[in-house]
């Protein structure tokens, strides 16, 4: 009988296995969504002689950075279009009129030939010059049409060398186009001023910025900014903060970019309906050396100065980032107008307590990330978490219960199996 049953059950296993694997390809994977703009990727490498330098691993920059495209392009999606510019890649004189022209597309913005566009990668040379404002002009336009999202990921190991064009005021001019741009940027073993420059560039128009040691850094970074290109584009808004709630800023649910000095803090106000909960999360990025002893405070406030809520985290050490977020259920009133009840304002209130050396520049302020969000509060007070447990009560009450059972059960099985061996 088990035999039967352990036969048929293979069979079914079998049939179901047959019956997927008949079943064509195209009907189970989804339909592309028609008219949409695949998304576009342009890596603007520097290919200036400073990239001989051999401080990654034991190679040079430039190994690091072809081992890192390497693997970037065999991973990169099939929806992605993608291109690749250098700077400083051909002209080895001393004319800097002529340096600062130096920049070349080396593989064109389209559908990926991974084969040709290694080819054209291994023949890169450290050169020239480091033109990033002329490079990052050639690049919004080699990025130019459609409607989907564009990303440059720039990749250099040293500052702009042909100012007065000002590749943070390039990366500023290109944002204020409105054409949804944005611009990544890594530094390979940066010093304060590229770090500078770079952070300033990734800024402007709501990208990021990495310092780059190692090559497996490298490669992983360049891959996720890739690989992001595919997903959903969220453009932060620019917001600036006041130093008081009566002045502060009214915000809706989105992201936000801010700079908060240090000392000193930043304020903002959100309407919330009687019923509502306010959701709020702040990221406070390190963008230059810090000492080693940290934190970030996100307050909610009522328009009298009491506060509701309030999320904190501190640290120590080296890091990049910190983060902190706070929920706040608006209570519902039996107001006489219940078609139309009225919103009240939570203020929102941002400080960190990062410091820096005397040597070490305070302006302008540390970037400051805030995501607001309203959405329905609970409907009842079940939905609302109970000494910590919610509707862990429900497990806590079927584990206590099951318990009690289960230990009954073996008293009367140990009692009989005792009885039974005295009688034997």
């Amino acid at each position: 009988m088990i035999t039967r049953l352990r036969l048929a059950a293979g069979l079914g296993v079998l049939a179901a296995a047959l019956s997927v694997g008949l079943i064509p390809a195209d009907a189970v994977a989804d339909e592309p969504s028609a008219g949409k703009t695949a998304p576009k990727v342009e890596l603007v490498l520097d290919v200036s002689g400073s990239m001989r330098a051999r401080d990654i691993d034991g190679g040079s920059r430039m190994a690091a950075a072809k081992q890192a495209f390497n693997e970037v392009l065999d991973a990169t999606p099939e929806e992605v279009e993608l291109g690749i510019r250098t700077l400083g890649a051909s002209y080895r004189g001393d004319d800097r009129k002529e340096g600062c022209k130096d920049t070349q597309q080396l593989y064109p913005v389209g559908p990926l030939d991974r084969t040709e566009a290694k080819t054209a990668v291994a023949t890169l040379a450290p050169t020239g010059w480091t033109p990033i404002g002329p490079a990052l002009l050639k690049a919004a336009d080699d990025l130019e049409g459609g409607d989907g999202s564009r990303r440059i990921v720039l990749i250099s190991d040293g500052e702009d060398t042909c100012a007065p064009l000002d590749p943070c005021e390039v990366a500023r001019d290109i944002a204020a186009k409105g054409i949804h741009l944005t611009i990544d940027t890594l530094g390979l073993v940066p010093d304060a001023k590229t770090r500078e420059q770079l952070s300033c560039i990734a800024e402007a128009t709501g990208g990021t910025y990495t310092s780059i040691r190692h090559k497996d850094e490298l490669t992983d970074r360049v891959g996720q900014l890739v690989d992001r290109a595919a997903e959903p584009v969220v453009v932060p808004v620019a917001v600036e903060g006041a130093a008081r709630c009566a002045d502060a800023p009214q915000v809706k649910p989105g992201l936000y970019t801010d700079r908060a000095a240090f000392g000193t803090h930043r304020w903002y106000r959100v309407d919330v309906l009687p019923g509502q909960e306010v959701r709020a999360s702040v990221s406070v990025a390190a963008d230059r050396a810090v000492n080693p002893d940290y934190g970030v405070l996100l307050r909610a406030v009522t328009v009298h100065g009491r506060e509701i809520v309030r999320g904190s985290e501190a640290g120590d050490g080296r890091t990049d980032v910190i983060s902190t977020g706070l929920r706040h259920t608006e209570p519902t009133r039996d107001d006489a107008d219940v078609d139309k009840p009225a919103a009240v304002t939570v203020c929102l209130e941002i400080a960190h307590s990062f410091s820096v050396a005397p040597s070490v520049k305070t302006t302008p302020g540390l970037p400051v990330e805030l995501t607001v969000d309203v959405v329905d509060g609970p409907d009842e007070a079940s939905d609302v978490a109970a000494f910590g447990l919610g509707r862990g009560w429900w497990l806590l009450g079927a584990l206590v219960v099951t318990g009690f059972l289960a230990g009954v059960l073996w008293g009367f099985v140990s009692r009989w199996r005792l009885a039974v061996w005295r009688t034997n």
